[in-house]
């Protein structure tokens, strides 16, 4: 039998080194296009990783002790940077998490992690790469840890992870994105704007990815998708800040009444 997605995902979530973590991930997703991985539920139940392997930097702090960042000084723009490249890196564990944790689902959902986590992967590359030309390398400064905080609060259910990593956290980066890539165009760095660009047109089609399950999911369930996205944003407490970037958001499956909504 060949190996199962779970496994292959949990390992490459587990690994502590990035560069070798990428190359796990490509690994996966050329194993997975090959047919060379089984994506059905295991036999025996699934024992998930409970913490993504990561490097021993950066630090780890409260969000509130982070300092802002002035894209106009040098200084400011590594920390720019390195606050995205730490966003990319934690996307690479939310995908592999999302196609190591859930079993059951159909073989394309799996599939489609896999892409994502593979890109996720290619964007934070990109993003160390500026740092060291930037004389910096991720690490170098603390960073914060809400992303993964999300996915723990979604670990017991596929549909609620959907809902509130691609559709709420990932999804508020389509709408913050355009004004931080115009402040660094504005700052004189537009090598790290059109990495950004790249990132955001990408981002689109992860979120829409996240929709298509959240919508599917819903639908198995025989539970209206509109009203369930709501209930959940209050449940969890959030509240999306316009403006929203309304055309990103509509490519990535949101309906004008959610975005209404939202607006609101």
């Amino acid at each position: 039998m060949p190996p199962s997605v779970h496994d292959r995902a949990g390992a490459a979530l587990a690994e502590c080194d990035l560069d070798a973590k990428a190359d796990a991930v490509v690994e996966l997703l050329r194993a997975w296009n090959a047919g060379e991985v089984d994506w059905r539920a295991p036999d025996e139940p699934l024992v998930p990783v409970t913490a993504p392997g990561r490097p021993t930097a950066p630090v780890l702090v409260a969000p509130r002790q982070l300092a802002a960042r002035r894209l106009g000084t040098p200084a400011g723009r590594v920390a720019g940077v390195h606050a995205i490249a730490h966003i990319e890196a934690n996307a690479v564990n939310l995908a592999l998490d999302a196609a190591h944790r859930f079993a059951g689902l159909p073989a394309s959902y799996y599939g489609d992690w896999l892409s994502v986590a593979a890109d996720e992967a290619r964007h934070f590359g990109l993003l160390r790469t500026r740092l060291r030309d930037l004389g910096a390398d991720y690490g170098d400064l603390p960073a914060h840890d809400g992303l993964w905080t999300m996915a723990v609060r979604t670990a017991d259910d596929p549909l609620r992870r959907m809902a509130l990593v691609p559709r709420v956290l990932e999804a508020r980066g389509l709408d913050v994105s355009p004004g931080i890539i115009d402040r660094f165009r504005a700052a004189g760095d537009d090598a790290t704007a059109a990495i950004l660009e790249v990132i955001l047109e990408e981002e689109v089609g992860h979120v829409a990815t996240g929709s298509r399950w959240f919508s599917w999911l819903c639908a198995e369930r025989g539970i209206d998708q509109e009203a369930t996205f709501r209930t959940l944003l209050a449940e969890e407490g959030v509240r999306v800040s316009p403006p929203l970037n309304e055309a990103a958001r509509l490519a990535a499956g949101f309906s004008a009444e959610e975005l209404s909504a939202l607006s609101g």
